[in-house]
């Protein structure tokens, strides 16, 4: 195939991502494991790029885990999305940008359904308006935070104090994208590349002088999948999903793990512990654990953050590892203290410490 003939297929693989003007939605799990992730995208988009994002304090979770669980009703999550959709109205916004995959994958869907049952777009109005007497408009231009990221990537390249090199072999450092399941298996047209090519992460760590690992399981789950965790007795499915991912990444010899999904990253994170208590296995080098890190985590220490500003401390792994090679100083004795100095308790069990 001809070079012109490559670039208008790969032209069906792209999304449109609004330049600027977001009106932001936080994430449930996010801002619970990894608050540090959604401030820095606002100090990101605010300070460093100059654009507007605004968030509106009376928006709450979009209840996709209890949706997912069969707890919450369809109607119901039409109309709690609805309602944000009127939030953003109000506040004078077209364009959402919407920091959990989950819930991303949540606008789509339902946004989805109104396409094609407008009949169920009418009966959400309604149920909204008895409910509240709140107005919406579908937005312009719905992005994920790491479609945003993405877009912006050359810009942060441009100011990146570290780039993503090994300092003692001089070589990028080897880096395992993981895209959510929700970020565009369901609908393709959604995520940057598709379902089949989703360079939204690897199209960041290439930016930033990282080589991203193929390998056998790349597009496997991460092992959450709400109902193999939130059902007990499945969780051992859940966890055999992790070893079989870890597994096939393993003989690649990954510096790090990268993900856009707050529920993958909790995961990959946390599972990492429990393999290791379960049966001793371990996935990086030398023994260690492979940190796993946001996007937003990631494009701190590219542009020089203190990385407990980041909140790289709040992993079950543990980054110092990378933070050598990637020749990042830091005091481990400021990796627990308060803002006013104030020592917080240590947590116990942590891994690469």
């Amino acid at each position: 195939m001809n070079a012109e003939g490559k670039k208008r297929i790969w032209s069906d693989y792209q999304k449109e991502i609004a330049d600027d003007h977001f009106f932001y939605v936080r994430s449930c799990i996010r801002q619970s494991f990894f608050p540090g992730s959604e401030q820095f995208f606002l100090n990101l988009m605010r300070n460093i790029l100059g654009k507007d994002v605004y968030e509106n304090p009376a928006h709450t979770t979009c209840t996709g885990i209890g949706y997912h669980s069969d707890i919450v009703p369809s109607a119901t999550i039409m109309t709690v999305i609805a309602r944000h959709f009127a939030l953003m109205k109000e506040s004078g916004y077209k364009n959402i940008a919407v920091s959990c995959v989950t819930s991303f994958g949540l606008y789509t869907e339902i946004l989805e359904t109104w396409k094609h049952f407008p009949e169920e777009l009418a009966k959400t109005r309604e149920y909204l308006y008895k409910a509240t007497g709140r107005e919406f408009d579908i937005p312009e231009n719905v992005a994920h935070t790491s479609d945003i990221v993405y877009k912006f990537r050359d810009q942060i390249a441009q100011k990146a104090k570290i780039p993503l090199i090994n300092r003692e072999t001089g070589e990028p450092l080897r880096v395992v994208e993981h895209i959510g399941c929700h970020y565009a298996k369901m609908f393709p047209k959604s995520g940057q590349g598709g379902a089949e090519f989703p360079n939204v992460l690897s199209g960041m760590a290439e930016a930033w002088g990282g080589e991203v690992i193929d390998y056998p399981e790349r597009r496997h789950c991460c092992g959450f999948g709400f109902r193999q965790y939130l059902v007990q007795a499945n969780r051992g499915y859940s966890v055999s999903n992790t070893v079989k991912k870890f597994s096939s990444m393993k003989p690649y010899k990954p510096d790090f793990v990268l993900t856009n999904c707050p529920g993958c990253n909790m995961f990959m994170d946390k599972w990492q512990y429990t393999i290791k208590e379960i049966n001793g296995a371990t996935y990086g080098e030398n023994g260690d654990s492979i940190p796993v890190l946001t996007y937003e985590e990631l494009t701190g220490l590219v542009l020089g953050f203190n990385p407990w500003d980041l909140g790289l401390q709040y992993h079950m792994v543990q980054s110092e590892p990378l933070l050598r090679k990637l020749g990042i100083d830091f005091d481990a004795s400021d990796k627990y203290k308060t803002k006013d100095g104030k020592q917080m308790p240590l947590p116990q069990n942590l891994i690469n410490v």
